[in-house]
């Protein structure tokens, strides 16, 4: 009997949310959403990012002044500790769902001849 890939795939799942990385960061952002101040300059500092990500993606013109304004917000963002670690961590995070998901498609790479010697 072969492995079903979705039972496979619920069982990865299930292993990240016991993982330390998960557990963390489950537990950084249950700090930030239990303080206001940090919370709302987190959803601030995200807004700000999301508003420029659009703008991009529909061809607009970032200004110099937009710039600086989301560099001062990553600024104030990192010095709070909490938001600090919580970003390193959602970093990590997403380090390990992109090792992860490579890992996944190298059948599908070999398949389709995606060169494996060379490192992105």
């Amino acid at each position: 009997m072969m492995a079903n890939p979705y039972d496979k795939a619920h069982e990865l799942a299930n292993e990240l949310k016991q993982s330390e990385e998960f557990t963390k960061l489950q537990d950084l952002h249950n700090q930030v959403n239990a303080d206001d101040v940090a919370k709302r300059m987190l959803d601030n500092f995200r807004q700000i990012q999301m508003d420029l990500q659009q703008k991009q993606s529909q061809g607009e013109q970032i200004t110099e002044e937009e710039v600086q304004n989301a560099q001062q917000q990553f600024e104030v963002v990192q010095q709070h500790e909490t938001i600090s670690q919580l970003m390193e961590e959602e970093q990590r995070m997403s380090q390990l769902v992109g090792d992860l998901n490579r890992i996944i498609t190298e059948p599908l790479e070999a398949l389709y001849g995606v060169d494996q010697g060379e490192e992105q």
